[in-house]
């Protein structure tokens, strides 16, 4: 059973030297540096650590948990310590979702290259896995963790542990029938081969063979036109079934027999299922699908609040490394609140509170080297500009030096536009939103070029920020002023002059913007003002929002950096609504769901009636001619559910799954079904659950899967959410997610989806 991995441990000098173990300093900050005992284990996948080099040993990390390796130069925390330690002894292991980076410095730099590359050559390679050999992968990490005295096979006494800690309660007799089919060398033990057979055994899909049996004629195989069947009626593939139904045999049936012959076996079937074609998110809206060439008005964009905090509001670390987590989750709106600095440097903290600081000029940096990796989409810098004039300056010189061509300083075509431009245009440009003197007319009317002299001149001419005349008013003024002479803080013209198409301004009424503001000018809303007006004037809001940009911001009350539910203010077309993308959470997984489509860009388009600006939309009032839809939900069981409190061995699951929608108001609801007691391995639930939605167009499908407690509120084991736009109807896998958005392979659960116009289904009726 020997996986890919296995074959490159015995052969690859830096996975050996690994093997071996290394004395490395473990660094959290500038002052906790400890020495720790890092060694991977056998199974290839999993890296311990000690204290000392023969001590007791406690797992550190999976392979499967690590995105990438960074060398120490890339490292924030390990460049501060470069007077310390070379930085080429350094290097940072970085993880997916949320969980905080691993900084070491080893002892030399030959030891830290062999840990690079020997790390980097096990994420390669289980990136690169098909579904076939993470299922591999996955048995021999098994088979590692149930053989306890590691032998190479297994004792009954070692599978019966192991099905506990797979979350399996099997009857003993049962168990041990298995295990000896299984064994077919009579040993008394299973081995390599034996224990895959054991496991195909126990994960035997019955509701899957009824399944097959029922679309087959003669219960062995599909033929193609079945196929082509099962594919029209059941999938909903409708016109391209009969192209797909050739493509997907190819692709899953096993056999080269069953290939030539066009027709698919229960094993090719199962992998049909279990794979993306099977999957209840449409492959169709994974790549870039929607039209790109609309105003920025027109999209949903993908907006982070206070990007430069990893922590909470108050007391929490600004990190580089919160730009870089929500750059490469596709976010294309980032704030940077700037301050005046030491030594002439402008810094980014959260003003007012005792979070750390960072420089200006290193989080300009991170983003020119991260603005593009996920998405080549326009990136919007939301400037919250603190500074005096002097920094200011400071500020464009970063700005205009560190991006370069990458910033827009005047409009696309030198001309003055009618609307905002398009994603498409602006690809690979860096926006900067902020304040700014006059207007758009005024900058193209004004051919001659300013220079630092020039501004320096006109100094004393320009008005402070808050002055009560001056529409370019800063919320909060600046901090460091003199003690003797209280001076106030004024707009550089230099900085002014980088905003060209975001102008913000302050919003008063409905009224006074379409009767005063520009299509380039945008109004930031607290999510509190945004949902009175969402409540009293949802109409006005969504037409607002059809020629205007609006940005939604949490409440200054969520100090500890929780999250409010973004679908409220997506209903009125509200394009940036900022979120705390460090917070895991429900509302960070409709957020997720919702930019999960049009490969993950950090765009995705409105619905029409959002991009209409005499639409009659509003959805505390949703009226005709909106189609509403019937969805029918059959949970019908699931698979591998990992267990809730893996210190327990003895605790099984007993998983119920739960149907949530969001929506307008009408719309969002929840349905759940009955627990099924002690199984989290392969649960069987059958149940049927049903929805009626008002605004399709608008709604998130969030399932999740639960660990009933009679005692207490039911403990999470894994969600998946999409845009009911991009949901597949049929047979389905949701491969299930992790509280931080991982995949938790290879949890699943299977479902039948099925959707109707409202009035194909008559009162009483049932699809199932």
């Amino acid at each position: 059973m020997a996986s890919l991995i296995q074959d490159r441990l015995t052969t690859d000098q830096d996975l050996l030297q690994m093997q071996e173990g290394t004395l490395m300093r473990k660094v959290r900050s500038k002052s906790w540096k400890k020495p720790r005992y890092f060694r991977l284990q056998n199974d290839g996948m999993t890296v311990w650590h000690a204290r000392q080099a023969r001590g007791s040993e406690k797992p550190t990390f999976s392979i499967s948990d690590v995105e990438t390796v960074r060398k120490g130069h890339d490292s924030e925390l390990l460049r501060s310590l470069a007077d310390e330690f070379p930085l080429e002894q350094g290097f940072t292991i970085v993880f997916h979702g949320r969980r905080p980076n691993l900084d070491l410095i080893a002892n030399s730099v030959k030891e830290a290259q062999n840990w690079m590359r020997g790390l980097q050559l096990l994420v390669d390679l289980v990136t690169s896995m098909d579904q076939k050999e993470r299922l591999d992968q996955w048995l021999s990490d098994l088979f590692q963790r149930g053989d306890k005295n590691q032998d190479g096979r297994m004792t009954f006494e070692e599978v019966r542990r192991l099905l506990r800690l797979m979350n399996v309660e099997m009857d003993q007799e049962y168990a041990f029938g298995l295990f000896q089919e299984a064994d077919m060398s009579n040993s008394g033990t299973l081995e390599g081969e034996e224990f895959v057979y054991f496991y195909q055994a126990l994960t035997k899909r019955t509701e899957v063979h009824e399944m097959f049996e029922q679309f087959s004629d003669d219960g062995q195989k599909l033929t193609l036109l079945e196929f082509v069947d099962f594919l029209r009626e059941e999938q909903k593939e409708r016109e391209r079934a009969s192209d797909l139904a050739l493509e997907l045999i190819d692709r899953y049936e096993p056999s080269e027999s069953g290939k030539l012959r066009h027709v698919l076996s229960l094993d090719g079937f199962l992998s049909y299922l279990c794979s993306k074609d099977g999957d209840i998110f449409n492959p169709a809206c994974l790549p870039i699908y929607q039209d790109m060439t609309q105003p920025l008005t027109h999209y949903f964009i993908s907006s982070s609040h206070n990007t430069y905090l990893v922590g909470d509001q108050l007391c929490g670390q600004s990190s580089v490394e919160g730009y870089i987590r929500a750059l490469k989750r596709g976010c294309r709106c980032v704030e940077v609140d700037v301050w005046d600095g030491p030594n002439g440097e402008p810094i980014v903290y959260h003003g007012h509170t005792l979070t750390s600081r960072i420089l200006f000029k290193d989080v300009v940096a991170t983003v020119k080297q991260y603005a593009f990796q996920a998405s080549e989409y326009p990136l919007i810098l939301s400037l919250e500009n603190h500074c005096t004039w002097e920094q200011q300056l400071t500020m464009v010189r970063h700005l205009t030096e560190i991006l370069d061509d990458q910033l827009l300083s005047s409009t696309l075509d030198g001309l003055l536009p009618t609307q905002l431009p398009s994603p498409e245009q602006l690809k690979g440009k860096i926006l900067v939103k902020g304040k700014k003197l006059g207007t758009l007319e005024d900058d193209l009317e004004d051919e001659e070029e300013v220079t630092e002299p020039q501004l320096e001149r006109q100094q004393g001419s320009e008005l402070p920020l808050g002055s009560p005349s001056e529409p370019v008013t800063l919320e909060l003024s600046h901090l460091n002023k003199d003690k003797k002479k209280k001076s106030r803080s004024v707009l550089c013209p230099a900085l002014s002059a980088l905003v060209v198409y975001l102008k913000s301004v302050s919003f008063r009424s409905f009224t006074h913007s379409k009767e005063n503001y520009h299509f380039y000018e945008i109004s930031s809303f607290s999510e509190t003002k945004a949902k009175s007006l969402v409540k009293e004037a949802g109409n006005e809001f969504v037409q607002h929002n059809a020629w205007q940009l609006s940005r939604v911001y949490p409440s200054g009350l969520r100090t500890d950096s929780s999250n409010y539910n973004p679908q409220e203010l997506w209903n009125v077309g509200c394009q940036m609504v900022a979120m705390n993308m460090q917070t895991a959470g429900l509302e960070m997984d409709i957020c997720d769901g919702l930019f999960r489509q049009n490969s993950g860009c950090g765009y995705v388009l409105k619905p029409d009636f959002l991009r209409d600006i005499q639409s009659s939309f509003n959805p505390e009032k949703p009226l005709s001619p909106f189609k509403a839809q019937t969805l029918l939900v059959q949970v019908i069981s699931g698979q591998q559910l990992p267990k809730v409190n893996n210190t327990k061995e003895r605790s099984i699951v007993d998983p119920l799954v739960r149907v949530e929608i969001y929506g307008i108001r009408p719309d969002t609801t929840c349905q759940e079904t009955n627990y099924v007691e002690n199984n989290g391995f392969n649960p069987y639930w059958g149940q049927t659950l049903c929805f009626r939605v008002l605004v399709p167009e608008l709604a998130m499908l969030r399932f999740v899967v639960q660990d009933y407690d009679w005692k207490s509120r039911n403990d999470f084991i894994g969600q998946y959410t999409l845009p009911w736009t991009c949901m597949k109807q049929g047979y389905r896998h949701i491969h299930l997610l992790s509280k931080d958005g991982i995949s938790i392979h290879p949890a699943s659960i299977f479902v039948y989806i099925c959707i109707r116009e409202m009035e194909e289904l008559q009162p009483g009726e049932s699809e199932f």
